[in-house]
């Protein structure tokens, strides 16, 4: 577990160096920080002045190097649109994309698992067919198209919902959250149900093919033979090995969700991460565009590792020790 661990960080950081050049290359070629700072009407002078004040004319790997023990502390300079440090700026939006992105999970989990293990269990009913039906919707549907269709319809046409804005947030030291108020739920909930459609017919899809694989493997007809129940064997013994590859895909989607939320909180004006990114990428506002894809880097990388480490729970096979040969 321990080499397996040493592994796996050791990948961790190989990505992390990857995308941080990545993210650094944008202030080498996509416009000159120095004149968003200054404005066209600065001359040479003041253009080397900052240049130098910023380490702008020092050698690209010396730069790089500087960029990387900055990135480490969480710092990436002052935003050229807002004025203010980056690292601030993150800190709060961050609270309204994760809150989204986990109600999000957590609707897509609770309703598409039931699902998919119904559609496999009574397949061929009318019910289990609507379920496909209603998937492919789901999955076919752009989220935008998604999000104004409930705008328009529960917040436009019937008045239930608000159409934007977080709601009222209770202050928890830095952290921010609005799912301790009653105003908070109310305006999650439309942008989480967006958020989730296309994540919830992905997991009911991938729960279905799953269990319809696992009922026909031979140890479930020798569940059978020795007289379990469909209920034992059914969610005792093939739920419980369908949830691997589940646990997956789930681990991915969940960054997914937080990196992939920028069209959900436009359409919602969504305080978050994804409003903050399209903003910057408007006005090339080039420190924020970089610390949004090392954040969201950082992000996938640690849901992979816990994922990773989730399997030893889950599958015992990948617990057994090699030794004597075997």
């Amino acid at each position: 577990m321990f080499a397996f661990i040493l592994r796996r960080l050791a990948q961790a950081v190989i990505v992390m160096v990857s995308v941080a050049l990545i993210a650094f290359m944008l202030f080498q070629y996509v416009g000159d920080p120095v004149v968003f700072l200054l404005g066209q009407d600065a001359t040479a002078d003041q253009i080397l002045e900052l240049r130098a004040d910023l380490g702008l004319d020092q050698p690209f790997v010396i730069q790089f190097w500087h960029f990387l023990a900055n990135a480490v502390q969480g710092e990436f300079g002052l935003s050229l649109r807002q004025g203010a440090k980056v690292s601030r700026l993150v800190a709060e939006r961050f609270p309204a994309t994760l809150e989204l992105a986990l109600v999000a999970a957590v609707m897509a989990l609770v309703v598409g698992i039931p699902m998919g293990v119904y559609a496999a269990l009574k397949r061929g009913t009318f019910v289990s067919q609507l379920f496909m039906t209603v998937s492919l919707l789901g999955v076919s549907l752009p989220t935008f198209l998604i999000g104004i269709l409930l705008i328009l319809v529960f917040a436009v046409n019937l008045g239930w919902f608000p159409s934007f804005g977080r709601g009222e947030v209770t202050q928890l030291g830095w952290w921010t959250t609005g799912l301790l108020t009653a105003k908070g739920w109310h305006h999650i909930t439309l942008p989480a149900i967006t958020l989730a459609i296309f994540q919830l017919t992905l997991i009911m899809r991938l729960v279905r093919a799953e269990m319809l694989e696992v009922l026909r493997a031979d140890y479930i007809k020798f569940a059978r033979a020795r007289g379990l129940t469909n209920r034992a064997v059914h969610f005792g013994h093939a739920l419980k090995n369908t949830l691997v590859p589940v646990m997956t895909i789930t681990g991915l989607q969940l960054g997914g969700l937080i990196a992939f939320a920028i069209i959900t909180e436009t359409v919602f004006q969504w305080p978050g991460m994804g409003l903050l990114f399209i903003q910057a990428v408007t006005f090339a506002d080039i420190p924020v565009m970089a610390a949004y894809l090392c954040l969201i880097a950082l992000i996938f990388v640690a849901i992979n590792l816990v994922v990773d480490l989730l399997y030893f729970a889950v599958d015992p096979r990948l617990r057994v020790e090699k030794s004597g040969g075997h």
